[in-house]
Order: C-alpha cells, then sequence, then structure tokens
C-alpha cells in the first residue's frame, strides 16, 4: 500500500501477494506446458504483447471502454475540488479525473499505479448524489488507488484474459497429435479452461474483499460512513431503471465499478465481483458506530 492517511488492511495485502504468487505459478505453469506440448512461440509472444499493452494501457482501455474523458479544474471544478480535498486529507498524489457521459450511475478508478492512476465518474451518478455522497464514492475510488489493488486487479485480469485468449485460438496455434496422444490442440484448450477458471475465481474473491477494504476506507478517511451508505443505497435501486443494453455494455468493468452494473444481486457470491450490499451496509454502520464512541 502507498504511504497515506487511509487505513491500510493487512488482510488486503496478504491476499494480493497471495493471488499475485498463485497466477505467476499458473501462468508459469501453462507456459511450460504449452511449450511441451505445442510449436507455441508466436502464441507466446502475440499473448505477453496482449497482456504487456493491457497492462501499460489499462488507464486508457478502462476510459475508452466508457467512453470516458478527462476533465480540467475548469471544465469540472465541483469535482476536482472534491478530489482535491480528498487527496489532501489522504496526503497523496492527486489522480487525473475523468467523467463518462452515461446515465449508468456509477464510479471506477483505473491505472498501473498511483503516479498513473485515474478517478471517474459517470454523469449518472453526478446528477443523482449529493455533495457528501457522491464524496464518499470518490473516498472509496481513491483508497483503491492508495491500497495499489487497481493494478493488482488489472495484472490478475490480464492472465485470464491470456487464457480466455489461448483456449479460443488454442486449435489455430496448436499441431496434430504428440506420441499417438490426444491432439495437441485439445490438450491446450482443456488447460487454457482450466487457467481461466482458477484466475477467474482468484480474481473474483480478491474483487470482493478489496471493495470491503475500500468501503472501510473511505468511511473512515471522511468520517461519514453513513454518506457512503446512502450513496450506495441510491445506486443500486438505480440500476433497475437502467436499460438492459446499456448494463450490458459497460459490464466488462464490473470488477472496477463502484457497484455492479446488474439489475439486482442475486447471484452466486462466488461468482461475483462485489460483496452483497447487505454485507457493505453492515460493515459502514458498525463503522458509524465505531466512529461515534471515538467522539
Amino acid at each position: 500500500m502507498a504511504k497515506t492517511r487511509f487505513r491500510g488492511d493487512r488482510g488486503l495485502t496478504a491476499r494480493m501477494g497471495l493471488v499475485s504468487v498463485l497466477l505467476v505459478v499458473l501462468w508459469l505453469a501453462f507456459g511450460a506446458i504449452l511449450i511441451a506440448y505445442t510449436n507455441f512461440f508466436f502464441g507466446i509472444i502475440v499473448v505477453v504483447g496482449l497482456a504487456w499493452a493491457q497492462w501499460y494501457f489499462s488507464d486508457r482501455l478502462a476510459l475508452t471502454a466508457m467512453k470516458a474523458k478527462i476533465v480540467t479544474p475548469d471544465e469540472a471544478p465541483e469535482l476536482h475540488g472534491m478530489v482535491d480535498r480528498l487527496v489532501a486529507l489522504a496526503d497523496m498524489p492527486k489522480p487525473r479525473v475523468a467523467i463518462a457521459h452515461t446515465d449508468l450511475p456509477n464510479a471506477f478508478a483505473t491505472g498501473r499505479s498511483p503516479d498513473h492512476a485515474v478517478v471517474c465518474v459517470t454523469t449518472g451518478i453526478m446528477r443523482r448524489l449529493n455533495a457528501e455522497e457522491l464524496e464518499g464514492v470518490l473516498s472509496h475510488e481513491l483508497a483503491h488507488v492508495a491500497n495499489r489493488d487497481v493494478a493488482v486487479m488489472t495484472v490478475a485480469s490480464v492472465i485470464g484474459l491470456c487464457a480466455g485468449f489461448i483456449a479460443r485460438w488454442g486449435l489455430f496455434f496448436g499441431g496434430g497429435r504428440r506420441d499417438n496422444g490426444p491432439p495437441v490442440w485439445l490438450i491446450v484448450w482443456l488447460v487454457s479452461l482450466v487457467v481461466y477458471a482458477i484466475s477467474f475465481l482468484l480474481t473474483r474473491a480478491l474483487s470482493r474483499y478489496r471493495e470491503l477494504v475500500a468501503d472501510r476506507s473511505g468511511a473512515y478517511l471522511t468520517g461519514k460512513p453513513s454518506a457512503l451508505a446512502s450513496a450506495l443505497t441510491k445506486i443500486s435501486g438505480d440500476m433497475a431503471r437502467i436499460p438492459t443494453r446499456d448494463l450490458r455494455e459497460a459490464q466488462s468493468m464490473n470488477a472496477f465499478f463502484f457497484t455492479p452494473a446488474l439489475k439486482s444481486e442475486n447471484f452466486s457470491s462466488l461468482l461475483s465481483t462485489h460483496p452483497k450490499i447487505e454485507v457493505r451496509l453492515d460493515q459502514l454502520a458498525k463503522i458509524s458506530a465505531d466512529l461515534g464512541r471515538q467522539v
């Protein structure tokens, strides 16, 4: 975690380290199998190139996916004013600020490091929330930047993306049979699916925990957990009013959003990117009680 006034979380640090190590081991084992069973050097070069580009240009790719634009203090003075106050309070570098022109009420942080970070809000969330609620959401997103979990999630998602790419195109990279065994493309396809499934579950587990940590860190920084809880309730409730087509277009960003772009949260907790809203609200209520005792 970067040195800021956000409350650190050893659990998040340990989980990020464990997930990173497991994914690297998984990816190295995957590469060894590919090299052993296929003439796959060209494919590996392509995949590594895609992985590097995804990581290095993660901020630009995310902004492009949401059709968002970096804004200056002159273009969005109130939004920049909120971010300025929060980064001063947290004693951290100020990220770039962006706005996505969509009615989808959401926000996200992206970037490979705190020095290359972007915090983005949609016009939908700016229209629905009051100043205190929006500040709570921004503190949540800045906590992601300070915790560096955005970079870890980006790397983790890249590994899954590469495995999925190989699973889809393994037939073209694989050769015929080897030692009268099963077709090479079948081996590549099956191993790729296994790697993709494991990386998917690991990133989902990390994603759920990091959201709770960002809620907690942001709430303690502002001292207004009720404002964050109010924002969370409003946004989750309004998701049902967003057209299904708009939600589907944004679902690739779900792991990075403040709340997932879904009509409801009635899906398996094992596969979800976020904790259930009841869990998040319960944590914020406990923080509110804790802050009340400290007064």
